[in-house]
């Protein structure tokens, strides 16, 4: 039973460990539009690691307004995004 325990111990620490490093990775991305009023951006974007997603054109939210005054179409930028209350957003950009 001991091992057991040890055992299960261990996976959680690896599982957690590794969703960790997907939190942290970034994804390079081509801003196309930002729209101030609603508050989203459209980014063509490399494959989306941590959502399981491939690289296509997306719209998202962000965690902070202040982001989108960083940004402008054309720029390329680092980001990383994940899902929000169930809305896909930008949590952090480089």
């Amino acid at each position: 039973m001991r091992k057991l325990t040890t055992l299960m111990i261990a996976a959680v620490i690896a599982l957690t460990g590794g969703a960790a490093a997907f939190a942290t990775e970034y994804t390079k991305g081509t801003v196309k539009k930002v729209d101030m009023k609603a508050g989203k951006v459209t980014i063509i974007h490399e494959e989306l690691a941590n959502l399981d997603m491939p690289a296509m054109t997306m719209v998202f939210r962000t965690a902070d307004p202040a982001m989108l005054e960083k940004m402008k179409a054309g720029d390329t930028i680092e980001f990383i995004a994940d899902r929000v209350k169930g809305k896909l957003t930008v949590t952090e950009l480089k």
